[in-house]
């Protein structure tokens, strides 16, 4: 079913950033019509009137003849500006048609009916084109090509060559192009959520030792803590501990465990060994001397 509206348009001089900024605040818009035979005219739009226009015309093609010119013209919307914050609109181009001259445009793609694999099988409709581009005469064009999905199963697409004839309209494009098809939907894949509790400020971590837990075997004990009971006198000291150093917590001066002045058994005024390779001592050469 072809659509047609009239729009009423008034002629502009003033071309520019400056004279479109005057004519906005005129509550006006201003627009441009071109096409293949005549040269561009501007002129300007009032704003309420085209809001209805777009409106009533919706996301279908449609024709618009245009009052206020010199000639009347007939003509498509070939594309709007709109201010991304306001959303107000900025610019109309409008593309002229005449009425013995075939065109080519992109019209929308509507589905009609209810599809067997949504019924029954649990499928759901997905549109691959949302628009297609044919050609026509003014007169043939059709405001939206409709396409019957009663008869679409799961797994199944309708292509352009199977979209019934439309008088007067030629698709254009490849002939496999998928139109609409009946898909089995995505299964959502939930995943299980595992809450892990904080644990409590001076609550027992799970695995830790228990107060008064026996020391790990071959661990060295704490500093100041008791030896071990059944720990064997004389055990090495840690390790990284420094050779002669004193175990944290014994008193100053305190000789090691079992240690005393003389060795035990040592006879009293006895010399000590020398060294491997070292030399005797001083007294030791006099007493030497004197058995000579």
């Amino acid at each position: 079913m072809k659509q047609q509206f009239i729009l009423n348009v008034t002629p502009r001089e003033g071309t520019g950033r400056s004279a479109s900024r005057r004519l906005r605040k005129q509550d006006r818009i201003p627009a441009i019509l071109y096409g293949k035979h005549t040269a561009p005219v501007m002129f300007s739009l009032e704003s309420p009137e085209f809001v209805r226009l777009v409106k009533a015309i919706g996301d279908n093609a449609a024709l618009i003849e245009l009052k206020g010119t010199k000639e009347q013209a007939l003509s498509i919307l070939q594309e709007v500006q709109r201010d991304p914050m306001t959303d107000r609109y900025l610019h109309v181009d409008l593309h002229e048609v005449k009425a013995d001259e075939k065109m080519e445009i992109n019209v929308p793609v509507h589905s009609s009916g209810e599809s067997t694999g949504v019924k029954n099988e649990a499928g759901v409709l997905e549109a691959s084109s949302h628009s297609l581009r044919i050609r026509c005469l003014p007169k043939d064009l059709p405001a939206f090509i409709d396409v019957d999905v009663s008869e679409l199963h799961v797994g199944q697409t309708i292509h352009i060559r199977e979209l019934k004839t439309v008088p007067g309209v030629v698709f254009l494009g490849d002939k496999n192009q998928p139109v609409i098809s009946c898909v089995q939907p995505v299964e959502e894949i939930v995943e299980a959520v595992v809450e892990t509790a904080a644990p409590v400020e001076g609550a027992p971590v799970e695995g830790a030792a228990a107060e008064g837990a026996a020391a790990v075997p071959g661990a060295a004990p704490a500093a100041g803590a008791a030896p071990v009971a059944g720990g064997k006198p004389g055990a090495p000291a840690a390790a990284g501990a420094k050779p002669g150093a004193a175990a944290a917590g014994a008193k100053p001066g305190a000789a090691g465990a079992g240690a005393k002045a003389g060795a035990a058994g040592a006879k009293p005024g006895a010399a000590a060994a020398p060294a491997a390779g070292g030399k005797p001592a001083a007294a030791d050469k006099k007493a030497a001397h004197g058995k000579k």
